[in-house]
Parts: C-alpha cells; structure tokens; sequence
C-alpha cells in the first residue's frame, strides 16, 4: 500500500511538474511577446454605431461595380495619320545632287571630261613667260596646259608646271563640308631609250 500511494504521490508530483513547465514556457513566451512587440495589436474598443458603418459597407459594393461598368466601354484607338510637314523626305539622298552639274557637263573643254589619271604628260617647254606642259590622252590627241588651266573631271587646276612634273590641285567638299585640297602630281617619264636605229 505505501508503495501503491508512493507511486500516486510520484505520478501527482510529475503531472504538476509537467503542468508547471507549461505554465512556465506559456508566461515565458507572452512575456516575450509583449517586451519585443510581436504579438498583434489590442482590439480596439467597440463603437457604439456599427450599423450604419455596415450599411455603408452594403451600399459601397454596387457603386464599385457602377464604376467597373463604367470603364469596360473600351476606345478604339485612333488611326495614326503620319504628317509629312516640315520633315524630311526618308526616301531622298542626305547629299543634294544641284542641277549645275549637268548644266556644267555641256560646257566642258576637252581637258575636263577626261579624269587627271587618265592625261600622260609627254614634254614640258621651260620658258621665261611661263612654262607651258604638254599632255596627251589616251587615243594620243595633245593638249597645252599652262599655269591655272582647268583640268580634269573634279575642276582641277594647273598650280605649278615645275621642270620634271606638273601639279594639278583639285578643291572639293567633304562629307562634313568643310573644304579641302588635294595635290596631284603628273611627272614626266623620260623617253624610252634603244630599238630605234
């Protein structure tokens, strides 16, 4: 018998020890709740006129939905229409080509219609008035040039006739429009020796 209340009197105590560590890690834990402020906010106090606040709760869903209903009429969209009006043409060249050049292409001397690399120099004569150069084309017609004489397909000119070359000195516009020179130099091939008896 003092056994059987023994092993009561152990069961008890071991029950409220396990009850006691419940109520422990319970308080333990709402303190912790409490002191770091993680557990939700106090309810707030009941108002006394909480039927008109649902009332309103019940008249605001249709007027939503009166909005809804509102904005589902979609627009078309409208057509795009494009304005060409002070806009540049997408379809012509950046470089204008102007009607001088074909206008200029009827005037041209003989010398012009022929490109600088196309023209021999044959001979050059050294005189006190000026020096004068003699050019040849391809089919072998001669042609003087003298200093300023216009020649070539780009409006080169003749700048110097020195005694072993001649300078043609041809002006033109870059691609940003700003105006450049550019020195081309025809030199005198000395005559082929031999074979002739």
């Amino acid at each position: 018998m003092k056994r059987e209340r023994f092993r009561r009197k152990k069961a008890m105590s071991f029950r409220e020890l396990k009850r006691s560590k419940i109520i422990f890690l319970s308080m333990a834990f709402l303190f912790l709740l409490t002191v770091c402020g993680g557990g939700a906010p106090p309810p707030s106090p009941p108002v006394k006129g909480k039927a008109p606040s649902a009332e309103k709760k019940k008249v605001e869903p249709p007027q939503i939905v009166e909005k809804v209903e509102q904005k589902e009429p979609e627009k078309k969209p409208e057509e795009f229409v494009y304005n060409p009006v002070g806009k540049p043409d997408p379809f012509k060249p950046f470089l204008q080509l102007t009607d001088k050049g074909t206008v200029r292409r009827a005037h041209l001397t003989p010398l012009q219609k022929y490109e600088i690399s196309q023209l021999k120099l044959a001979a050059i004569i050294i005189s006190p008035q000026g020096n004068v150069a003699l050019v040849e084309d391809s089919q072998g017609k001669g042609y003087f040039l003298k200093k300023g004489t216009v020649v070539g397909s780009n409006d080169g000119k003749v700048t110097q006739i020195l005694k072993d070359r001649v300078i043609v000195e041809e002006v033109y516009q870059d691609i940003f429009g700003q105006t450049k020179a550019n020195e081309i130099s025809l030199f005198l091939h000395p005559a082929e020796e031999g074979g002739e008896s």
